[in-house]
This record gives C-alpha cells, sequence and structure tokens, in this order.
C-alpha cells in the first residue's frame, strides 16, 4: 500500500510539473528531459507512468475535464438558478486557474491543437455542451430572453471566456482573471437578461468577483 501511495505521489507530482512547464513555455518548447529536472525525479520514474510526452498531455486534458466537470455538478446540485450555475462556474475556474497549473495547461494544449484521445472530448465540445444546457435552462426560467439562439451564445461565451484568458496569459497578470470574467458577465447580462432581472445578475457578479479576487 505504501510503494502504490508514493508510486501515486510520484505520478502527481511529474503531471504537476509538465503542467507547469507546458504554461510557461509551451508544450512543443519542453522535453522530457526538462520534466524530469523540473519534477525532480528519474527518468526511470517518469517512464514508468509515462512512455512520452503525449501521454502527459492527454493526463492534463483529462485532469483538466475531471476538475470542470465536478465544478459543474457542484454549482448544479445546490440549487442554483441555471444562469448562476453558470456564472459561479466560470468565476469557479478563473479563481483555480490562478493556482492551479494543471488547469493553465489544459487551457494551453487545448488552444494549441493538442487532441485528446478518445473517448475523451475535445475540452471546448464538453464546455459547449455544459454551457447549452445551462442556459437553455435559463430561458425555461425566463432568467434568459426566450428568443436567443442557445448554440449562438454558447459558443460566443465560450469564446469569449477562453480569448479573454489566452490574451490575459501575456499581457496580465492570471490574479486580473476575476475581474475580466466580472467585465464578460456585465456584457452578457445587459445583451440576455431581461430588464426586471437585469439588476439580480449584474450584482451577482460583482459578488463573486469581490469573492475569488486575491487578498
Amino acid at each position: 500500500m505504501a510503494r502504490q501511495v508514493r508510486a501515486e505521489q510520484t505520478r502527481a507530482t511529474i503531471i504537476t510539473a509538465a503542467a507547469d512547464l507546458f504554461d510557461r513555455q509551451g508544450y512543443e518548447s519542453t522535453s522530457l528531459s526538462d520534466i524530469v529536472e523540473h519534477a525532480q525525479v528519474t527518468k526511470g520514474a517518469l517512464y514508468f507512468h509515462f512512455a512520452a510526452k503525449e501521454d502527459l498531455a492527454h493526463a492534463i486534458l483529462e485532469l483538466q475535464s475531471m476538475t470542470c466537470r465536478r465544478l459543474a455538478r457542484d454549482t448544479e446540485i445546490r440549487g442554483h438558478t441555471s444562469l448562476e450555475a453558470l456564472m459561479r462556474l466560470t468565476f469557479c475556474i478563473a479563481r483555480m486557474s490562478a493556482d492551479d497549473p494543471v488547469l493553465r495547461a489544459g487551457l494551453r494544449l487545448a488552444t494549441g491543437g493538442t487532441r485528446p484521445r478518445p473517448p475523451l472530448s475535445h475540452p471546448f465540445t464538453e464546455w459547449l455542451d455544459i454551457v447549452t444546457a445551462r442556459l437553455l435552462g435559463a430561458v425555461k426560467e425566463a432568467d434568459v430572453h426566450p428568443d436567443v439562439d442557445t448554440d449562438v451564445v454558447a459558443h460566443s461565451l465560450v469564446c469569449f471566456f477562453v480569448g479573454t484568458r489566452v490574451v490575459g496569459r501575456s499581457r496580465e497578470s492570471v490574479a486580473r482573471q476575476p475581474r475580466r470574467t466580472a467585465e464578460m458577465w456585465q456584457i452578457l447580462i445587459r445583451g440576455l437578461v431581461p430588464v426586471t432581472r437585469r439588476a439580480r445578475y449584474l450584482s451577482l457578479a460583482a459578488r463573486l468577483e469581490r469573492e475569488i479576487a486575491p487578498v
């Protein structure tokens, strides 16, 4: 049992080190030797868990997917409206990305053309499915205008959220993400939410930004 725990810890250490390097310098510019040095493990330990760099990329995308699906379930089961659950999900991802290199590396891998192995879906496909489901729920709950095309809005929202993070990566600190996420929602709420319910969600965006902003 102790040996299994050590093996799991070593595997997690290697994934975290690889994610940190993929995030900071890119997948193509990172070698397995770089990862061994950064993780402070032997080459044998790395090859015991991962036969190739592609295996590490897939493991990172798997962890990113598991995290996003867990966050989506958590926000759904807490009794929030569909729109609030969607807003909370984006703010949670923004907050966790500040501390979790796996989430940051997963985004960089996804935007860099790395494709996960089936049956794992591409992150953007998974996010589009989650966002579309929440928007359909928000329409039924009258929190979003009934005449919106939810597929178009879901595509635009994912592009907005991903684009904000990609642009921000090279221009500003990741700690700026709560503000950028709030700005995104201020724009979307004014375009999607009926006037009678708009104040509630604008106030929610401001509150969620304060909750996750670094102190």
